[in-house]
């Protein structure tokens, strides 16, 4: 899984360069987020999904997981440049009521 993980204070912007959320990239990612989202690493996750264009249930999963371990620890996950079609399948699963969703990684620095 390609991918970049830079800081901005408290905030971790992991950049995902896939086109793909899927079955392949999804354990991969969910290790990742189990390391980036404890508490002494991060107090906000941002998720540049500018790249991925396609996710499936698995993808969702990965990101779910996330959202409950950041959660856990008064941390937010905040989704960004989330392609229409992987909007349409959040809001079809209502998970768009779930996640912070924003246009560009600044607008979610300010939240």
């Amino acid at each position: 899984m390609k991918f970049d993980v830079t800081k901005n204070g408290k905030a971790t912007i992991l950049k995902i360069h896939m086109r793909k959320l899927d079955t392949t990239i999804a354990p991969e990612l969910k290790a990742e987020f189990l390391i980036l989202c404890k508490p002494k690493n991060t107090s906000k996750l941002i998720i540049d999904m500018k790249e991925v264009q396609f996710c499936d249930s698995n993808g969702l999963s990965a990101l779910l997981i996330a959202h409950r371990t950041m959660r856990e620890h008064g941390g937010s996950v905040h989704l960004v440049h989330v392609h229409d079609k992987v909007l349409n399948l959040m809001k079809i699963s209502q998970l768009d009521r779930v996640f912070t969703i924003n246009g560009k990684v600044e607008d979610a620095l300010k939240v």
